[in-house]
């Protein structure tokens, strides 16, 4: 049997904002600074309360087991062309994140050009957009962490694997798009 859970206190603050005309109450906009004491003591109690609720499932380890059994398999994506050559995106099994492939044909050999498990102990770094060039020599890419809308974007050249110098941090709702030339990519989102 679950035992009864009691949610933690969250303060209730008087904030009310005036849209054109229109009152809104938002009592918890405290939560909103991530950063503060208080917030990051809030979440621990809920993150302590969901684990005591989570780990009283009596069938919660066979569910699990059963899930991870299912999910243990090889897994693609459809294949697409870009300056010669194809991609696609392959994750093995369990892995946490799927890993970007090229082959120069459908029946060649394909080889991993972007591995974004390789990029943290704990595979919360995922590839979030990508943008090929025209001709296919240049790849920028957008990676987040831990689920995070924000995005680190950095170029890499898919002929030697080298990456460019520069990365743009704290990119969030990126578009990317290159010129015609490949002098250039072009970004669009909030910074």
């Amino acid at each position: 049997m679950i035992p009864t859970f009691h949610d933690p206190h969250a303060r209730q603050d008087n904030v009310v904002e005036n849209y054109h005309g229109t009152l809104a109450a938002d009592p918890y906009r405290w939560l909103e600074d991530a950063e503060a004491e208080e917030t990051q003591a809030f979440a621990a109690a809920q993150h302590t309360l969901t684990r005591q609720y989570l780990d009283a499932i009596p069938a919660r380890a066979s569910y699990r087991a059963r899930l991870t059994a299912l999910w243990d398999h090889d897994k693609y994506s459809v294949p697409y062309r870009h300056g010669g050559r194809f991609y696609f995106f392959k994750q093995s099994g369990l892995q946490n994140q799927p890993v970007l492939y090229q082959q120069t044909d459908l029946t060649g050999e394909a080889a991993p050009i972007l591995d974004p498990n390789t990029l943290s102990h704990d595979g919360t770094v995922a590839l979030t957009t990508l943008a090929f060039s025209e001709d296919g020599t240049l790849l920028a890419y957008g990676l987040s962490t831990s689920g995070s809308d924000w995005q680190e974007l950095s170029i890499r050249h898919l002929d030697s694997g080298e990456e460019e110098p520069e990365v743009i941090r704290w990119y969030k709702f990126a578009g990317i798009a290159w010129r015609h030339d490949n002098r250039q990519g072009h970004g669009a989102g909030f910074r």
